[in-house]
């Protein structure tokens, strides 16, 4: 029963990344191998020298994952969240600003596996404070707060469950 209910699961989580666009599972393919140390990002995902250097702020940008999820609050008390919501929102903004992340649901699904599931009722808020930054472009900046539907803002409660899914690169698909 329990590979039954992790089977589903893995299929919701393959159909909710298949339901991304192909720049939004690219970014996320790609943002996986660098922030969980999977691949070389620059042998496998440069095509120029504009993604080496995007690349190499990336690796940049994502070496505070490793203490964000070290830090992630077990409670809701004033004094745990500053620090790690201000560097939360800091990746998070560079990421948006990348303009490869066009939805809340992208980010979403990118963060639950940088940083486990844990992260989950932090990232509403990381999200709307990277998309509100004045360095996120005016238009960009309404589309992201706007994708961020009224569920997720206010949920009373967040699943413990780890992700299954963890999208990978395929030679032939990103050939094409």
């Amino acid at each position: 029963m329990a590979t039954t209910g992790t089977a589903s699961m893995t299929i919701n989580e393959m159909r909710e990344f298949a339901s991304f666009a192909p720049c939004e599972q690219r970014y996320i393919k790609r943002s996986l191998d660098i922030g969980l140390g999977r691949q070389d990002a620059f042998k496998l995902w440069a095509r120029t020298e504009g993604e080496n250097a995007a690349i190499r702020s990336q690796y940049v940008a994502y070496q505070e994952l490793k203490q964000l999820r070290a830090s992630i609050p077990a409670d809701s008390s004033f004094g745990s969240i500053e620090n790690f919501i201000g560097k939360l929102t800091r990746v998070a903004a560079f990421d948006l600003a990348q303009e490869r992340i066009e939805c809340f649901s992208a980010f979403r699904f990118l963060y639950e596996r940088l940083l486990g599931a844990e992260s989950r009722p932090w990232l509403p808020s990381a999200f709307c404070a990277a998309a509100a930054l004045p360095q996120i472009r005016p238009e960009r900046r309404k589309m992201l707060l706007q994708s961020l539907s009224e569920a997720a803002a206010t949920a009373p409660g967040w699943s413990d469950r780890a992700p299954c899914f963890y999208p990978e690169y395929v030679e032939q698909a990103e050939a094409a």
